[in-house]
């Protein structure tokens, strides 16, 4: 649950972690990595926040949800700043999510038929072998159906 920020207050991180539903960690992780400012600093060394950073962490988590990447998502921060937004660009990013979400929905597709057949092999007795437990031992690569990648494979980007 999400905790009303009052607009004229300064947050600790501990209260901007509760606001945008974030553990502090991941605040911290944002900051070295340049998706959030690094914010000022009160006299006894304290993280101090306002509502921008409140708006801007939200911002992340909803795009997180969709599954946009860090790399894409600090793309999507720049292009909504104002005086940058150019919502061709934005459609480009969002357009690649959209196709990454697709294979991987086709690849989820190939390995719950792969699963689901090796699953009705599986008589569910004990017996001297089973289905399920040959094909997880199987020394052939090809657990998956000819064609199809690991679910992921083809989607993961490293960060420069």
């Amino acid at each position: 649950m999400q905790v009303p920020v009052a607009s004229s207050t300064a947050l600790s991180i501990g209260q901007l972690a509760a606001a945008t539903g974030t553990a502090a960690d991941t605040v911290r992780y944002y900051e070295r990595i340049g998706l959030l400012p690094r914010p000022p600093r009160s006299g006894g060394g304290q993280r101090m926040y306002g509502l921008t950073d409140v708006r801007r962490v939200r911002f992340i988590r909803r795009a997180r949800a969709l599954g946009f990447g860090l790399q894409a998502i600090g793309s999507l921060l720049l292009l909504s700043a104002p005086g940058r937004r150019s919502c061709a660009s934005v459609r480009e990013i969002a357009d690649r999510q959209l196709q990454d979400v697709r294979v991987r929905l086709a690849e989820l597709r190939r390995l719950e038929r792969a699963l689901a057949d090796t699953v009705a092999r599986c008589s569910g007795r004990a017996a001297p072998t089973c289905a399920v437990l040959t094909m997880l031992e199987s020394q052939r690569g090809d657990v998956l159906p000819a064609g199809s990648a690991r679910p992921g494979a083809a989607t993961r980007r490293r960060l420069p």
